[in-house]
């Protein structure tokens, strides 16, 4: 599979136990200066640049630069990439905006948003039967993964047209079951990321209706980091991100060296270069760090994860103990706090973008 599983439920409650067996530093404690670091990834289009990168040779050559050194370690699956960097087992990992907040922060483990990678322009969507508006959504039986963000997209879409998630009844299906149950007759309405997405559509009398398009920005994919241990090594900030904008400057060239290193992406992920470039082109990757800093830097921003938080809560997704949607604080640049100000959990940080983008690296 191509796309990751966006998953954040299923693990939200196990994220305080995790914790207790934490090896690596949360928001209270001191990390140690160190040069040997574990970063997690799971195969998803828009973060294929990571595995690329080992393989090529640039995680080295920026690595040693700063004298340390990166290893870049495959997790098969997203939810198990997430569960080992929440437990400490991991200094960083690929992961959505979503779980970033339900997961380790909700958690309580002090993370940083190094980078910002891309976001969903039209990998998730929604899609219905004998229907071509949202509209006729009203009433239906919607599949769907529940408390992931195909539930938050559904919930956006509804909010577009005035109608609420109490609107529509969700049927809780896995992503690896969706493509079978939109098959059934029964099915009328589903909605799902690339690769079912793609697959659904293409089925007779299916109708796109709704896609991550039209909320760009929201559905965001990010490397994050255990915030003391950044704030502890700032070399490795430096490095990854120098990582990331040689690479993804690379992939995104339209020669023959552009086209090796997509086809090389490809093959890491178990596809054909032909299905690799289909889920790139609704893939709005931040290549450029000028326009990293500004999508981090934007009031956008807080409003989004305003959005994410409070879809987050009223999901139970912050757990029991969470009394309102403030119960996990977030940090955003210039000072912008959400939440509660003495919690601050999530922290998106511009800067090693804007070194990127100063030319500093």
């Amino acid at each position: 599979m191509l796309n990751r599983i966006r998953v954040a439920g299923t693990i939200t409650l196990m994220a305080g136990a995790l914790l207790t067996a934490s090896c690596s530093s949360g928001g209270g404690t001191k990390a140690e200066s160190r040069t040997e670091f574990n970063i997690g990834w799971s195969i998803y289009a828009g973060w294929m640049p990571w595995p690329y990168a080992q393989q090529a040779g640039i995680v080295k050559k920026w690595a040693d630069k700063y004298g340390v050194k990166i290893n870049i370690v495959q997790v098969n699956d997203y939810v198990e990439s997430v569960n080992q960097y929440t437990a400490g087992k991991l200094d960083g990992v690929t992961v959505a905006n979503m779980d970033a907040l339900t997961i380790p922060a909700a958690g309580g483990k002090d993370t940083t948003s190094l980078i910002m990678g891309d976001y969903s322009n039209g990998n998730d969507g929604i899609v219905l039967k004998g229907a071509d508006n949202l509209a006729a959504i009203k009433g239906q039986q919607v599949y769907l993964a529940e408390l992931s963000v195909s539930h938050y997209l559904l919930a956006r879409a509804l909010n577009s047209i005035g109608l609420q998630l109490t609107d529509v009844k969700t049927v809780n299906t896995s992503d690896a079951d969706i493509v079978s149950a939109w098959a059934s007759p029964q099915a009328t309405a589903a909605v799902a990321w690339n690769p079912q997405l793609s697959v659904m559509k293409a089925q007779p009398n299916a109708k796109l209706v709704f896609d991550s398009s039209k909320i760009p920005g929201e559905i965001l994919d990010l490397l994050v980091v255990d915030t003391a241990t950044l704030k502890a090594n700032p070399n490795l900030g430096k490095a990854l991100t120098a990582i990331w904008y040689e690479t993804t400057a690379l992939m995104l060239r339209q020669d023959e060296q552009g086209k090796a290193a997509r086809a090389a992406m490809a093959k890491l992920a178990g596809t054909t270069p032909e299905v690799f470039d289909s889920q790139l082109a609704t893939t709005h990757l931040y290549a450029d760090p000028k326009e990293a800093v500004e999508a981090t830097s934007a009031p956008a921003l807080v409003t989004t994860m305003t959005r994410v938080r409070d879809f987050s809560f009223s999901k139970g997704l912050f757990g029991q103990g969470a009394k309102s949607a403030d119960a996990v604080g977030m940090a955003f640049p210039g000072g912008k706090t959400l939440g509660d100000p003495g919690h601050v959990t999530l922290r998106f940080d511009e800067s090693f973008m804007k070194m990127a983008a100063d030319g500093k690296l």
